[in-house]
């Protein structure tokens, strides 16, 4: 499957005048837009007209990486803050307004950006613009309205992270993957750090952070440029600079020299599984032609019923049920491509961790075939093509790239650098899937 970040990521274009969008075909990409406004903010509009419907985000600079040491779960804490009213807007009102509209709304937060997003009529751009760009600077908080919030914070931990064994095994993996960077903390935070968190912490990380030159606004659907560049100079054009965009200090993981495994049993788990996590470049943090390699050999690997690691392990040894490969090229920093199964019944998870790295061993002596890495590339491009449709997924890969660095581009230009990849260079591509940089989990059902 295509990550839709990691779908389109990157190159280093010079901005286009608004209105000046290169009209571009379904293979290459979608007409886009993209400019900057005085004070520093980037917009980017992606035309379709299918529908007469928009959808709005505003993306920040920031994640759960950018969290101070200490105070981790801040970028998401303040996401849920950012829900509470302005010096204008009470309370609610934002999203009682987009639901009286009959529109959608939420917000995320990742490991390197947050973002907010509307779909509405796309008569109604300029009230979610107005609404967007006055939380931008004129957030309130008091006390009683952060003390409540940072309870359903450590509610939603509980729930999603705390009582789930699989939740509680990935964040030990990432843990152990990550011993210096701020990967290895969970992007809602630890606990025990979530329970330190005041009013004044999401202050001080809202006014350092949430500034027009640390945002980037996407605009998809029935709408084009010049409408948008004026609606963008009224609305957010009226926040002042407040000159340049915060500087990211993140320090350096080291380079990994050990392997490492992590065994988690619980009475809770119903089905074993094995996980493998491999630390690899990023999109952003790979020599030229690396990242999109790792895309494929994922593919090949994992991708679907038609890969090597299901062929094997599924069809022809019969060692697991399920069986697969994922790499996550959207990221700042270093990153992550994921080996997982789940075994047959009888077979035990030393078993199936053993037959996964004889096909490992067995690929990367042997080498992939000039039709694998084609087949592969071409699926990877035909499910990015397809996943265009969708027009909150464009918003998505352009605002998630622009986030961590990349340009528009980039994001236009990566079906062409995947069309691109050899088998030489998937062949280099194995040097990243070694035990020495890599976190092995199983998951265990532990009897009572």
């Amino acid at each position: 499957m295509v990550n839709p970040v990691s779908a389109f990521p990157s190159s280093a274009a010079k901005e286009q005048p608004p209105g000046n969008g290169e009209g571009r075909d379904r293979h290459s990409g979608p007409r886009v837009d993209h400019f900057t406004l005085d004070n520093g903010m980037k917009v980017v509009v992606i035309p379709d007209h299918r529908a007469p419907v928009v959808t709005h985000m505003v993306w920040y600079r920031n994640g759960s990486a950018d969290d101070p040491r200490g105070k981790s779960g801040i970028a998401h804490f303040l996401e849920h803050l950012m829900f509470k009213g302005t010096h204008v807007h009470k309370q609610g009102e934002f999203s009682h307004v987009v639901a009286e509209l009959g529109g959608q709304e939420n917000a995320f937060t990742s490991y390197d950006y947050t973002a907010y997003f509307q779909r509405v009529a796309r008569e109604h751009l300029r009230t979610v613009m107005e609404f967007e760009a006055d939380r931008m600077t004129g957030l309130t908080l008091t006390d009683e309205i952060v003390a409540p919030e940072r309870d359903v914070v450590l509610e939603e931990r509980r729930m999603r992270s705390d009582t789930d064994p699989a939740s509680q095994l990935d964040e030990a993996m990432n843990a152990a993957l990550y011993t210096h960077h701020s990967y290895g903390v969970p992007v809602i935070g630890w606990g025990h750090e979530i329970e330190t968190l005041s009013r004044q912490d999401a202050l001080d990380y809202y006014r350092r952070f949430y500034t027009p030159e640390n945002a980037i606004l996407v605009v998809a659907g029935d709408v084009e440029a010049p409408e948008v560049e004026l609606l963008a100079r009224e609305t957010y054009g009226k926040t002042p600079a407040r000159g340049e965009a915060p500087v990211r200090d993140r320090p350096r993981e080291p380079q990994p020299r050990a392997q490492r495994l992590v065994k988690l049993a619980d009475p809770k788990v119903e089905q074993p599984a094995f996980e493998r996590i491999y630390l690899v470049p990023s999109a952003r943090t790979a020599k030229k032609g690396e990242s999109e390699a790792l895309d494929v050999l994922a593919h090949h690997l994992g991708g679907g019923q038609t890969s090597l690691f299901y062929r094997r392990l599924v069809l022809e040894q019969k060692k697991a049920v399920m069986a697969g490969a994922y790499y996550f090229a959207d990221a700042l920093d270093d990153s992550r491509f994921f080996v997982f199964a789940m075994p047959a019944e009888g077979v035990s998870l030393e078993e199936l961790e053993s037959a996964i790295d004889e096909v490992l061993s067995e690929a990367a002596r042997e080498g992939v075939s000039a039709a694998d890495v084609a087949r592969a590339a071409t699926r990877l491009v035909a499910d990015a093509v397809y996943a265009q449709d969708n027009q909150a997924s464009l918003a998505r890969w352009f605002g998630a790239a622009l986030s961590n660095g990349e340009t528009v581009e980039d994001v236009l230009g990566w079906s062409g650098r995947i069309e691109a990849v050899s088998v030489e260079d998937v062949a280099k591509a194995f040097q990243w899937l070694d035990r020495k940089r890599a976190v092995s989990g199983y998951l265990l059902k532990e009897e009572v």
